[in-house]
């Protein structure tokens, strides 16, 4: 178990406080006149899915959990939550979604993930820092639009709305950083 200070503190970041584990889902550093800095963080409780918002003193100090990690593989979405199989074992097992927070917008079927496990129960998601995938509704682009123009929104397959520029059409691939959500590149036009 490692120890992370405030100034250290990223999206995606796990740590324990009041006896739990959370992640950072935002953060951000203020300071304000004659007072010490303040880092003001947005988190979720890996294990209820409750998001609290938070401030910490510049220097607070928390424990980093060791979490296990399983390779597994996302299957389907049902009623219950979303069912991932374990590629050693085989296994299935299904995680809500308040389990998988916002990582549940970037994933596909086939898709390969690792799932966090903490005191050997699963607690939530890892994905890769950019996934490929196809945009699925949008409006038509239009002659004339370039790399430097302006953004439109685009459904993509798994679910996730995301801006785009002008030039993306449906039926492109497209590389997405799962931590911002933001638009990275296209990869194969239809």
């Amino acid at each position: 178990m490692g120890v992370v200070e405030t100034n250290r503190f990223h999206k995606g970041l796990k740590i324990e406080f009041e006896g739990e584990i959370w992640e950072i889902i935002e953060y951000r550093h203020s300071k304000m006149a004659q007072r010490s800095a303040v880092m003001k963080t947005k988190m979720r409780n890996l294990a209820t899915g409750a998001v609290q918002e938070k401030n910490f003193r510049s220097g607070d100090a928390f424990n980093v959990p060791d979490m296990e990690r399983k390779n597994m593989q996302f299957l389907y979405k049902d009623d219950i939550g979303f069912n991932f199989m374990d590629m050693e074992s085989y296994e299935q097992h299904t995680l809500s979604p308040e389990q998988l927070g916002d990582s549940a917008e970037f994933l596909k079927e086939q898709q390969e993930v690792s799932v966090l496990y903490f005191n050997e129960e699963p607690s939530g998601v890892e994905l890769p820092t950019a996934v490929e995938l196809e945009v699925s509704e949008s409006e038509p682009g239009v002659k004339g639009d370039t790399v430097s123009g302006g953004t439109k929104p685009a459904k993509l397959e798994s679910g996730a709305t995301i801006q785009v520029p002008l030039f993306i059409d449906i039926g492109d691939i497209i590389k997405v950083d799962t931590r911002t959500g933001e638009y990275l590149e296209r990869l194969k036009k239809k």
